[in-house]
């Protein structure tokens, strides 16, 4: 009863700031990142983050969620508050990255560091370096779930795939929860985007991916590479897609529409269309992880 009544809260919650944001002209202009071409509402993660922390006090409250689980992604709440101020008044890169800084230190707190790390037969148990790894590791995701998400229903798709693919893997009432709320958005964001994300839901939705990373990498080393071949569509993309402006010298900060995703729309694949491929995609590598695991 739970999940329906958080899928119907998140779902009424983005229609009403759809309507107020168009209501005061609150739009996401088109610019040259733009794969949009209408000024449209750019608010939707608040529904979306606000339902999810409801339903992870749910969880917490009916102990329904590890303990250190829980604190590390009520962490994330400073990074939704902060980025909806920067989706309002475009805050400074400093603030922006501070507050990265500060959240990947408080999460990795709560999950008691990055403990171990193997890759064919190499161990690594050295704390300073894990912890250095994995405080880089939740800023690029954080980051990287923002760039990604530039078409209608990429970013939610990703989300609500993450989730399945967790619960099945994992279990766990909190990939549930927060696919629910995930769906409540993306009714209003898939196909013809009546409303965007915004960075108050895709930073938030990255740090949660780089905390169940962690977390589960904790639990067991080689499911820190499970998550990795989970994500591996998103980091990828925005990993090469970084290493070469890097290699070109472009301005990191100036606006760009290099990533694949946004390749495939140039040539005039619907977003749809980019994100049916994607979820494809997204099945057969956890099909290959099913297999492997």
């Amino acid at each position: 009863m739970i999940y329906l009544a958080l899928l119907i809260l998140s779902f009424s919650l983005t229609y009403f700031i759809k309507n107020y944001y168009i209501k005061h002209a609150l739009l996401e202009e088109v610019n040259e990142r733009s794969s949009h071409t209408v000024p449209t509402p750019n608010g939707g993660g608040i529904g979306l983050a606000f339902t999810w922390f409801i339903g992870l006090f749910y969880l917490h409250l009916t102990s329904q969620i590890d303990t250190s689980l829980f604190y590390a992604l009520v962490v994330g709440v400073i990074i939704s508050f902060v980025s909806f101020f920067d989706d309002l008044y475009d805050l400074s890169p400093k603030i922006r990255l501070l507050t990265q800084a500060l959240v990947a230190l408080c999460g990795l707190y709560f999950l008691g560091g990055f403990t171990e790390l193997s890759l064919f037969g190499l161990h690594v148990e050295n704390q300073i370096l894990l912890n250095v790894f994995a405080f880089l590791l939740i800023v690029w995701f954080i980051n990287l779930y923002n760039f990604l998400d530039g078409i209608n229903g990429y970013a939610g798709s990703e989300i609500v795939f993450l989730c399945f693919a967790g619960f099945m893997l994992f279990s766990g009432d909190h990939f549930v929860i927060l696919a629910v709320t995930s769906l409540g958005f993306l009714f209003w964001n898939f196909g013809n985007a009546k409303i965007f994300m915004g960075d108050v839901g895709s930073t938030l939705l990255g740090y949660n991916v780089a905390i169940f990373t962690l977390y589960y990498g904790n639990q067991n080393t080689i499911d820190f590479w499970v998550w990795i071949a989970l994500f591996s569509l998103f980091w990828i993309d925005a990993t090469f897609t970084l290493l070469n402006r890097l290699r070109k010298r472009e301005k990191l900060s100036q606006a760009h529409k290099e990533h694949i995703y946004q390749r495939l729309t140039q040539i005039g694949w619907s977003h749809s269309r980019v994100v049916v491929l994607s979820i494809f995609i997204n099945f057969a590598i956890l099909g290959i992880v099913i297999l492997i695991k």
